[in-house]
């Protein structure tokens, strides 16, 4: 079951199946577009739904069902992810000058109204529904609605709660995403909608474009870990059994300097699974993973690039020394005792993160994903005289003789 395998084969493993269910999402999308809040109900595969709308004593009793010390800790885990995200409030409007007669800058606008859809199958997953909302709110984001499939677990209503979502909604699968898009008579269409999700949702979210922005292509969970000899392998083996419970389709990748590393690490995954409670999950996962031995840290960096994992973590004797040379991840976790779990729940940074490659071009979730911006141009006489040549030489030159003629006028009127 642990392998060796190849960079290629690995990569080739976690290449995306969304065209399998194109046409199945978009018979959904029509669906919802034609029928609205009747689709929704009767998509709806595990309960009769009476209501589309979560109301507030269903909230209530919610936290009624869950444990006081839980519903401290989510609040807890809350407060540290607004810390995090605080950092990056951006200026909601900055100006500068570089020479007399011309400043410029940058107004920030948050969203008005975006959707967060958090996942409800195999589990609840009050995380996300912290990692998704949080930074909304903390972008100024008057109205959030959420989706989670029905009914809404307990857990993720408190959480949702917690991280004052404004609305929520009995929606999962590529319905809920198509209900945010375009509407129904319950649901008001939104302006962007992130979140994680199956391979209907990631679909759904890309055939909807057009009509809402997104945050990125997500799918199931990944973790790449470099180490060395220095590495402990019940340690590398608890991350990797981490990531495997996540999903049948999770995958973990062993990138290692150490040729005796992936032995030790083996011998430790398959003793923790024998007793782990997801074992069945793990060991599907466990399929899709595996480990390669490399030369020396340069190659690792360069084979975790080449994959461009959603969690790296890093087990060396420097681990510091090669975040700075890392260019691909979701997220870099430093050292052995930098549980990638941590950063999950409690770290404060935000759990929801490219996989499957994507980190090549995408970000994680951050306040900025929640923000527009426009620039902002203020030009003096003295700056129109600076920059008025450039402008009319390179205007007529593009056959464009009346920008040139804006530019001209005003500095006859000086």
């Amino acid at each position: 079951m642990w392998k060796e395998v190849s960079i290629d084969t690995w990569i080739a493993g976690r290449a995306s199946s969304l065209e399998d269910v194109r046409q199945n999402v978009a018979g959904i999308i029509e669906r919802v577009r034609n029928e609205g809040d009747a689709a929704l109900k009767a998509m709806s595969r595990h309960v009769v739904l009476e209501d589309v709308a979560v109301h507030e004593e269903e909230i209530a009793a919610a936290y009624e069902s869950v444990d006081d010390a839980v519903v401290e800790r989510l609040i807890e885990a809350e407060a540290r992810i607004e810390q995090f995200h605080e950092l990056q409030r951006p200026r909601g409007l900055w100006l500068d000058s570089i020479e007399p007669g011309i400043v410029f800058g940058v107004k920030t606008t948050p969203l008005h109204r975006v959707g967060i859809y958090v996942p409800g199958g195999r589990a609840a997953y009050p995380s996300t529904a912290l990692m998704c909302s949080v930074p909304a709110r903390v972008a100024g984001v008057r109205e959030i609605c959420a989706c989670s499939p029905p009914p809404v677990k307990p857990l993720t209503l408190v959480a949702l709660d917690i991280a004052g979502v404004t609305e929520i909604y009995n929606a999962g699968g590529a319905q809920a995403i198509a209900a945010m898009a375009l509407g129904t008579e319950t649901v008001r269409p939104v302006q962007k909608i992130v979140g994680p999700g199956n391979v209907y949702v990631t679909m759904a979210k890309m055939m909807l474009r057009e009509k809402v922005e997104i945050d990125f292509p997500a799918g199931p969970s990944e973790v790449a870990i470099i180490a060395d000899r220095t590495a402990d392998p019940e340690i590398v083996a608890s991350d990797i059994l981490a990531q495997a419970e996540h999903d049948p389709d999770a995958a973990c990748l062993l990138i290692t300097t150490d040729r005796d590393l992936p032995g030790k690490v083996g011998k430790a995954v398959a003793a923790m699974t024998q007793n782990a409670p997801r074992r069945e999950i793990i060991e599907k996962a466990l399929l899709n993973s595996g480990y390669v031995v490399v030369r020396n840290l340069d190659e690792a960096v360069a084979l975790s690039d080449q994959v461009a994992p959603e969690h790296l973590s890093i087990q060396t004797e420097d681990s510091l020394a090669l975040v700075t040379r890392v260019e691909n991840a979701g997220a870099i976790f430093v050292g052995r005792f930098s549980a990638v779990a941590s950063g999950d729940y409690a770290v404060g940074t935000n759990h929801v993160l490219p996989t499957a490659g994507y980190a090549k071009l995408y970000s994680g979730l951050d306040v900025n994903h929640f923000c527009k911006t426009a620039s902002v141009e203020m030009v003096d006489r003295t700056g129109l005289e600076a920059i008025g040549d450039i402008v009319e030489t390179i205007a007529e030159a593009e056959g464009l003789f009346a920008h040139a003629e804006s530019v001209r006028v005003r500095r006859r009127k000086h």
